[in-house]
């Protein structure tokens, strides 16, 4: 695959290391107004640095845009000559919808939005993806680029906003938990850094749990809870406490927020 990152900042480049480091790409074009901070890509032999995003454009087939929102539109004007029946755009800008990136390249191009998480930047991240009509025959090579640094899924574009919440905010949501089993840990005991590793990989643990067997989380509850014992008085407490109802409102509050941002 002939792949162009255009815009390689700290998500550009979370990107393009993936790719690399699992041989996915025939050759790239990194793309930056300053390029000292990415001269180390020089070392892989099928990359190229330019400031050019033309030249990056006329030289890739999958086009992705990581650039700040403010410069997309004027980017994809500078380029959409360019673009020819075999171009893929993948935009990762928020709240740039299908539509208007439309209305700048025609309906006639493969357009695709993603949506990933920080943790594509150590190959864990939750990518959710959509497309307008003619990208929908390419969603699959989006998916396949993305699951090389994660996870992705396929929903629809009124679902994004929704899965922003829930995938990139929630990143600072489990944080915060792991922040407090951490701090729990602290009090029974341990110190601060055998703590937290604690919580961190008993995080994973549960999560791979889920993602290897495909339970749902109350039959993996089950397996560890006894009658009388300590691990159903500690959920008990927290339910009292209202564990359960403070994420779902928090998760609402944000989407709540998210969705004033987008009217805005």
């Amino acid at each position: 695959m002939k792949i162009a990152i255009i815009g390689a900042g700290n998500l550009g480049i979370s990107i393009a290391t993936g790719i690399l480091h699992s041989g996915g790409a025939t050759t790239m074009y990194l793309t930056r107004r300053n390029l000292e901070g990415i001269r180390s890509f020089e070392e892989y032999g099928n990359v190229r640095l330019t400031t050019d995003n033309r030249e990056a454009v006329a030289g890739s087939d999958i086009l992705i845009f990581a650039v700040q929102p403010i410069h997309f539109e004027g980017i994809l004007e500078s380029v959409k000559d360019l673009l020819h029946e075999n171009h893929v755009v993948i935009s990762t800008i928020t709240g740039f919808g299908i539509a208007k990136m439309e209305s700048i390249l025609g309906t006639d191009t493969h357009i695709i939005r993603s949506m990933p998480n920080t943790a594509i930047s150590v190959g864990h991240s939750m990518t959710c993806l959509c497309s307008n009509k003619k990208g929908e025959a390419r969603l699959q090579l989006a998916a396949a680029i993305f699951n090389r640094m994660g996870h992705s899924m396929v929903i629809p574009e009124a679902q994004m906003q929704a899965a922003t919440v829930i995938c990139a905010s929630g990143i600072a949501f489990w944080m915060r938990l792991i922040r407090a089993t951490t701090q729990g840990a602290i009090q029974l005991g341990f110190d601060a850094r055998e703590a937290q590793e604690l919580a961190m990989h008993t995080c994973r643990g549960a999560a791979e749990l889920l993602i290897t067997s495909g339970s749902h989380p109350e039959e993996e509850i089950d397996r560890v809870t006894t009658p009388m014992g300590c691990t159903i008085e500690g959920l008990n407490e927290m339910e009292h406490q209202g564990l359960s109802s403070s994420l779902i409102r928090g998760i609402v509050t944000s989407f709540d927020k998210i969705s004033v941002i987008r009217k805005g």
